[in-house]
């Protein structure tokens, strides 16, 4: 018996390892697989696609670029919700570099974090050349296709919104110097999402059988490309992807949102793309991740929940309004009752930490039955529809008119009702009396809503607000942009060229 429904793993099992990731190596400097690959069948790119579900998820450093401490480091400890977390000696150089914005161009957090897109990108790319080498088009396989398309897509908007330009590698790579290419311009690395993204819209199905829970749909390209244009300030564009899946019937708000971030929350109807993990009885049949490890509660014996990385800020606990539920929700008080299991956290279990992401927080009952107290087995959210409720408010607001006031309204309203539950002392509906006022109200909103889930530091940037909230941390224009691996430029012999001002 396994303790995630997680069909994903039953067919990942026994698949060859395309790609062996060692440490920080050069993302593309690998014998090609030639003999391996150009042999397989039209069959064959199904293989290579669960190796991209794997890649994303594995429990190796491959993880670290999509869901471990690195990730956490770009889409977290950037923001004014989280720091780096853990004791003070543990990777002191990560609070200086991402909480104080003293961004280090040869550390190898960012190096993995580009290496482990890339390595993601090549193997796409990989599965697009095999199929496009057999002439695939059958049904089957333009999903497939389409699976590898939005992998791709998914691992260039990453880049693009953490480097800026990049390079733009769409081709498969059998030498290691045709990967030596300059960087593309940021309009033409969202041409090539854009049109991924359009092409996975087409041909990805609207659900999946039960069997291959987790696996990509319509609804999460629609989800994703609304995400995209949100970030090029496409409000029109925004609000029709965001509202194709509002109106597809398919998502709905899961009841309880302390309970959406536990077991029985995975996969509900708010999920639109989670990143898939589970573990066994005793510890057999292991898919974990390090997402939930590396964030959990640190501490001994009981307490030995993870890491204890990526820990809420003050400035977060007191963001709240009063009596908001999400607050508990989302934090788990050292020295109080945990308001979900009865349990009280130690006041500090073995390090200083007032507060801890309650959002990855384990289940007892599912630690004794794994014998393993660290929530590897831990689903990352991606995409869920809460989020694109809120896409959808601000786009429809930033239009502007009648109609779309009411829509910005009704929408923020479903995400404070679900909050608030029963307790109707609470989060009162908003009403619009300016699009400023509104638009500042849905910018509260997606941070309590989405607090911890690798959202604010990029949502201050896009709004324009980085500089104003995060400059007493160290923040100055050009930390929008994090500069490129050195690594990576010293691979490239040159071609390459840093970001400005590094």
């Amino acid at each position: 018996m396994t303790y995630k429904k997680n069909a994903m793993r039953a067919v990942l099992v026994g698949l060859p390892i395309l790609l062996i990731l060692a440490g920080c190596s050069k993302f593309l400097d690998r014998k090609p697989l030639t003999a391996t690959l150009d042999d397989l069948t039209q069959g064959g790119i199904e293989g290579q696609i669960y190796g991209l579900y794997g890649a994303i998820r594995n429990g190796d450093v491959a993880g670290q670029g999509f869901g471990g401490i690195p990730w956490l480091g770009m889409n977290n400890f950037r923001s004014d919700d989280s720091e780096k977390g853990s004791s003070p000696s543990d990777g002191a150089d990560w609070g200086v570099i991402y909480d104080q914005f003293q961004y280090a161009k040869d550390h190898w957090s960012s190096t993995t974090y580009w290496d482990q897109h890339y390595v993601l990108i090549g193997q796409a790319n990989t599965a697009l050349q095999l199929a496009d080498s057999l002439n695939a088009n059958d049904p089957a396989s333009l999903v497939n296709i389409a699976e590898a398309r939005m992998f791709r897509a998914y691992a260039y908007f990453d880049l693009v919104r953490a480097f800026g330009e990049v390079p733009k590698i769409d081709f498969r790579v059998y030498n290691p110097e045709d990967s030596k290419v300059p960087k593309s311009s940021v309009a033409e690395i969202y041409a090539l999402i854009d049109s991924d993204l359009e092409f996975a819209r087409a041909n990805l199905p609207v659900e999946w059988p039960a069997q291959f829970v987790g696996r990509l749909t319509q609804g999460a390209a629609q989800a994703l490309t609304a995400k995209t244009l949100l970030y090029r300030k496409d409000w029109a564009g925004a609000l029709s992807y965001a509202e194709q899946v509002i109106n597809s019937g398919r998502y709905e708000l899961f009841p309880n949102y302390q309970q959406l971030f536990t077991t029985r929350g995975e996969n509900s109807k708010e999920s639109i793309w989670e990143i898939q993990s589970s573990i066994g009885a005793n510890n057999t049949d292991n898919y974990f991740s390090w997402y939930g490890i590396a964030q959990g509660v640190r501490g001994a014996a009981e307490w030995d929940l993870g890491w204890g990385w990526n820990t809420p800020t003050e400035n977060l606990v007191n963001a709240y309004e009063a009596g908001d539920p999400r607050k508990n929700a989302t934090i788990l008080f050292s020295g109080q009752d945990d308001g979900l299991y009865g349990k009280t956290v130690p006041a500090f279990p073995s390090i200083p930490r007032l507060y801890w992401n309650k959002k990855v927080y384990p289940e007892p009952d599912v630690q004794l039955a794994t014998s393993n107290r660290q929530n590897g087995w831990l689903n990352q959210p991606i995409l869920r529809y809460a989020d694109v409720l809120l896409m959808a408010a601000e786009a429809a607001n930033e239009i502007g008119g009648a109609a779309n006031e009411a829509k910005a309204v009704q929408y923020v309203n479903q995400i404070r009702a679900r909050a608030r539950g029963n307790n109707a002392a609470v989060l009162p509906n908003i009403a619009f009396t300016s699009k400023n006022q509104m638009r500042t109200a849905i910018q509260q909103e997606r941070r309590v809503e989405l607090a911890m889930e690798g959202e604010r530091f990029y949502d201050l940037v896009r709004w324009g607000l980085a500089e104003q909230v995060l400059g007493p941390q160290g923040y100055q224009p050009r930390h929008q942009y994090y500069p490129i691996p050195q690594s990576a430029i010293d691979f490239s012999g040159g071609i390459l060229i840093q970001n400005p001002n590094y």
